[in-house]
């Protein structure tokens, strides 16, 4: 496909310093198209300072879309229309914004769900250069959202999966309303294997490994009650997306290093050196704060045995925890300084408590049930609780020390 025409710029009086193209992908969406182009071409002509096109990508629609599609581009100069042989969201952005000869390319659902006056601060930071990837939240402080509670756990439980499995600290993948420089669009698009719903956060979490900056905007949005996607289709889908992209990066198949190198600020670190980043570095990290306590922990236990073993162990357990939860809090998740420091000591002492549950559990089953078991039978419960309890350890202090917009 060629590159989009360039728009008129006589339009309005004041000076335009950019170009913007916004993508609407839509499919089978006659009813609702004509009524959101006119409106979305009437804000911007009025309150945009950019130059500015509307790109309708049609994904393969069976219906009456393709002719709107086309009378709308036939009648406004700032309409332009893209047609498809193929479904899929995915697919419509990725065709479209690499013909682009835009600075900044972006998109938004055909419902226009999301206030748009959202849409000036979404493309600002990436005009100005200081961001590289912008996106609208539904989760974050600030923004009214308007939607049912089944919608609201749905999204909510999949952006908490996207940050326990996948270390993401974007708050809201799947909001239809987002923003790339031209040059970002470029490097990271051909790395991106989605072709419909999981696009959007396959994009996110390779812009987020690459070391580039994700700006976020809380927006005022409205649920669309005539939405058709399939939920439980799409969520299968985006099931095998997280498993393929966890797999992709534990295997290093995906070459971000080229991305860094082309494209992060060369005065800000990216990753450190040697040390995976995401969630397969913050394991490595804690796992190697947890042997440094376990040993702590042993030794404690060892030395106050004399004083009976769940004395012992509350003692031993309890220091180490709150050393613990102080060398995660710097080298695990890199916060220093005083900030959430109480919180975050709180929450160390929660999960001391489920520790304390299971090892003074795990010593009185031994004691209950194998009265006559040495010390080394001993040790060896109190690794398995452990083990346990580090678990949950790691999974609740990722989240209370998640940083956040």
């Amino acid at each position: 496909m060629s590159a989009l025409p360039v728009p008129a710029t006589d339009r309005a009086a004041r000076p335009r310093t950019a170009l913007v193209d916004v993508i609407i992908p839509v499919y089978n969406e006659e009813a609702d198209l004509a009524a959101s182009v006119l409106r979305l071409e009437g804000y911007l002509s009025e309150n945009f300072p950019y130059d500015y096109r509307i790109v309708i990508a049609d994904n393969a629609s069976t219906d009456g879309t393709w002719p709107i599609a086309e009378r709308l581009a036939t009648r406004n100069e700032s309409v332009w229309a893209v047609h498809l042989d193929a479904k899929g969201r995915g697919r419509a952005l990725r065709q479209v914004w690499l013909a682009s000869d835009a600075d900044v390319v972006a998109y938004m659902d055909v419902d226009l769900s999301t206030d748009l006056k959202a849409l000036l601060p979404l493309v600002a930071p990436l005009v100005s250069g200081h961001s590289d990837v912008a996106i609208g939240t539904r989760l974050a402080r600030g923004s009214r959202v308007a939607r049912g509670p089944k919608r609201e756990f749905i999204s909510r439980s999949y952006n908490l999966l996207l940050r326990t499995t996948l270390g993401a600290s974007f708050t809201d993948a799947q909001c239809g309303f987002k923003a790339v420089r031209r040059d970002v669009a470029r490097q990271l698009l051909p790395l991106v294997e989605d072709n419909n719903w999981f696009f959007d956060t396959e994009l996110l979490v390779l812009a987020e490994r690459a070391g580039l900056r994700i700006h976020e905007v809380p927006v005022d949005w409205v649920d669309d009650p005539g939405t058709t996607v399939d939920i439980v289709a799409t969520a299968t889908e985006d099931l095998r997306g997280i498993w393929r992209l966890l797999r992709g990066l534990a295997g290093r198949r995906i070459p971000l290093d080229r991305v860094r190198a082309e494209l992060v600020r060369p005065d800000l670190p990216s990753t450190v050196p040697g040390v995976p980043s995401g969630m397969l570095g913050q394991l490595l990290r804690f796992g190697a704060v947890g042997v440094a306590s376990t040993v702590a922990y042993f030794a404690l236990y060892l030395l106050l045995r004399p004083l009976g073993a769940q004395a012992a162990n509350l003692v031993a357990l309890l220091v180490t925890a709150v050393a613990n939860t102080a060398a995660n809090r710097r080298f695990t998740f890199g916060i220093s300084g005083r900030g959430g420091a109480l919180r975050h000591h709180l929450g160390g002492l929660a999960a001391f408590g489920v520790a304390l549950g299971l090892t003074s559990g795990s010593l009185w089953a031994l004691a209950t049930f194998a009265p006559g078991a040495g010390h080394l039978i001993e040790v060896v419960v109190l690794v398995a609780a452990n083990a346990a309890a580090t678990l949950l350890r790691f999974v609740s202090l990722r989240l209370l020390m998640h940083r956040r917009p």
